[in-house]
């Protein structure tokens, strides 16, 4: 039985997929303003400056992978214009469908499709970036997702991973408290799920740290991996180029 990890837990591979779903299916109501609430607002400045950093332009191809409410698709869809497009994909179905509900309010209608990362249903080089934002880290093989994005983008394309990461020294203490007695309480109290807020706290801590992820990217095949930390390194913006 090949096991990984579920927060502190460790449960077979094949139970993680399953239990992730169910946290993404409890919060899926509330998850816009859980992310207000928990970041106090930063969650919209780190996902603005990810799109900054994505350059997209009119005409290009945008794949957003575990696209959720659909922040980055929302922001991408006026960039690539007409002749562009973005596809905003997403393992649960009860996000995406938040998500979609979210874009057609705002006069926005992408192609959406539920997809796993680790067999995305497209052509090899389809792509002019690949982007995703607080998913990674929920994935049970990110090396397998990793491929994969790299396979579905052209030469030359981009990928941004933007994600919770490893804080720095001097916050540690206070990032610990917050994450591990206020944003339980908070999900207690506005989203009535303690549970999963505590899962989301314990996956962040075992998330790859900056260092570590940019080996894993580059494993999957990138030339050239940079990183951004951003809010002292709570959260850092990988880029990695597809030669």
């Amino acid at each position: 039985m090949s096991t990984t990890h579920f927060g502190f837990e460790t449960v077979d591979e094949r139970e993680k997929a399953r239990r992730v779903r169910g946290v993404f299916d409890s919060v899926a109501s509330n998850y816009d303003l859980m992310n207000d609430l928990m970041s106090g607002g930063l969650h919209r400045a780190w996902k603005a400056y990810a799109v900054m950093v994505a350059d997209v332009r009119p005409g290009m191809s945008v794949l957003d992978i575990a696209g959720g409410t659909g922040d980055l698709a929302l922001a991408f869809a006026p960039k690539v214009g007409p002749q562009g497009r973005v596809v905003h994909t997403d393992i649960n179905a009860a996000m995406l469908s938040e998500g979609r509900n979210r874009l057609l309010d705002a006069g926005v209608v992408l192609p959406t499709a539920v997809c796993d990362a680790e067999s995305l249903p497209f052509a090899d080089g389809q792509f002019d970036r690949v982007t995703v934002a607080f998913g990674l880290r929920n994935m049970t093989h990110k090396d397998q997702a990793l491929a994969e994005m790299h396979r579905v983008l052209k030469p030359g394309g981009r990928l941004l991973v933007l994600e919770f990461s490893r804080v720095a020294p001097p916050l540690e203490k206070l990032y610990d408290w917050y994450s591990f007695k206020v944003l339980p309480q908070l999900g207690r109290f506005v989203a009535r799920d303690e549970a999963s807020y505590r899962y989301l706290a314990e996956s962040i801590r075992m998330h790859p740290d900056q260092e570590a992820l940019k080996a894993l990217i580059q494993q999957g095949g990138f030339g050239h991996v940079d990183y951004h930390n951003l809010t002292g390194g709570m959260v850092a913006l990988h880029i990695g180029m597809k030669c």
